[in-house]
């Protein structure tokens, strides 16, 4: 397999109170969503808003009530003023702040938030993970030796 994310896909109770949140953030819809389904390009991969009922029966597994699912969707920015505004902006467009900004452990700066639904999201400042000119994220190069 080529690794590769390609798109990621939010399980949600209200499509259009979902859109309406990530769009006060910024994301703008595609032209290929509809009311049962959202396409947010974002920065080289989709992310997409869908029915939480209706995705949890596509994947033929029981929904069950919203809990801490292990993932946590991370939105890095360029310095740690950015932190706090993208902090702010989730806050004023009705998502939830969860660990305010401040220094992290591996010498950035970040803080989270959940969504409307309890999606997470990291805001994060990693002075180690540079942007190249497109925007996307810069990691060191793979160990050899892995």
């Amino acid at each position: 397999m080529q690794p590769r994310l390609s798109l990621v896909t939010l399980g949600v109770a209200d499509i259009a109170r979902a859109r309406r949140f990530y769009a006060a953030l910024g994301f703008r819809a595609s032209s290929a969503s509809t009311d049962d389904v959202v396409f947010f390009p974002a920065g080289g991969v989709v992310l997409a808003l869908f029915g939480r009922q209706a995705l949890a029966e596509d994947a033929n597994v029981a929904d069950s009530a919203p809990a801490f699912s292990g993932v946590v969707l991370a939105h890095n920015v360029g310095s740690e003023p950015e932190v706090e505004a993208v902090l702010a902006e989730a806050v004023r467009a009705g998502g939830r702040l969860t660990k305010p900004a401040q220094r992290a452990f591996w010498g950035g700066y970040t803080g989270c938030f959940a969504d409307p639904d309890g999606h997470l999201w990291e805001v994060a400042y990693n002075p180690g993970f540079p942007f190249d000119p497109s925007g996307h994220l810069v990691l060191p190069p793979a160990d050899p030796t892995a």
